[in-house]
């Protein structure tokens, strides 16, 4: 009876063993995969500019999975990867003194810009989610030449096919983030955040830095 028990008490405990492993692999998935950094700085403008933080917060990961020193091919810099041409637009527009494009490495003045330039697409295309998106993408004056081909919108309003792989997949790809960072992070951007910078999220995108420099020098 008590070897019966026993063996019973052990199935358990590795079912419970089990059981927080699947919790801890899961909650690291979602923390590596959708990090949220940043959010004062997120929430301040959302609020300036009228726009979902969510929707910020999903930008940034899909642009630069949080890394505030990300830089693309195109020259695209910092967590929303501001082009060079907005970067400088924006900075003229919004009476940035002394801007140079190193600035747009610093997390305020990135942020800042994005937010700002996602505000311009909105009055543009008239609060059209899936335009904003692929206007961020690819660029306003793409998304305009689209609406007015027949092959791709037949309202000239919305688009029943976006021409570029890139953007298709980014826009369902933001998307896909804004619902997951709603339910992850829900209330997040409700209350200040005890600090500006995940020191996690800053460990990951440095360990992710360290992993490139060696399979490029390897």
């Amino acid at each position: 009876m008590l070897f019966k028990l026993s063996k019973t008490i052990r199935n358990m405990v590795v079912v419970l063993l089990l059981f927080g492993l699947i919790l801890v692999a899961t909650y690291l998935y979602f923390i590596v995969n959708y990090p949220l950094s940043y959010q004062n700085i997120i929430k301040k403008y959302s609020e300036v500019y009228g726009i979902d933080p969510y929707l910020v917060a999903a930008i940034i990961n899909v642009e630069s999975k949080y890394d505030k020193n990300a830089i693309s091919k195109k020259e695209a810099r910092g967590l929303m990867q501001i082009s060079p041409i907005t970067g400088n637009w924006a900075a003229e527009e919004l009476g940035i003194d002394n801007f140079n494009l190193d600035m747009l490495f610093e997390p305020e003045v990135n942020i800042m810009i994005g937010t700002w330039y996602l505000d311009i697409l909105w009055e543009e295309f008239d609060g059209n989610f899936q335009l904003i998106l692929a206007a961020y993408n690819a660029g306003s004056g793409n998304v305009d030449k689209w609406l007015k081909d027949k092959r791709y919108s037949t309202d000239g309003k919305s688009l029943t096919n976006i021409p570029f792989q890139e953007t298709r997949e980014y826009v369902d790809r933001v998307n896909k983030n804004i619902k997951i960072y709603r339910v992850l992070y829900k209330g997040k951007f409700e209350k200040p955040s005890a600090k500006d910078e995940n020191h996690l999220v800053l460990f990951i995108n440095n360990f992710r830095r360290v992993i490139r420099h060696f399979a490029i020098y390897k």
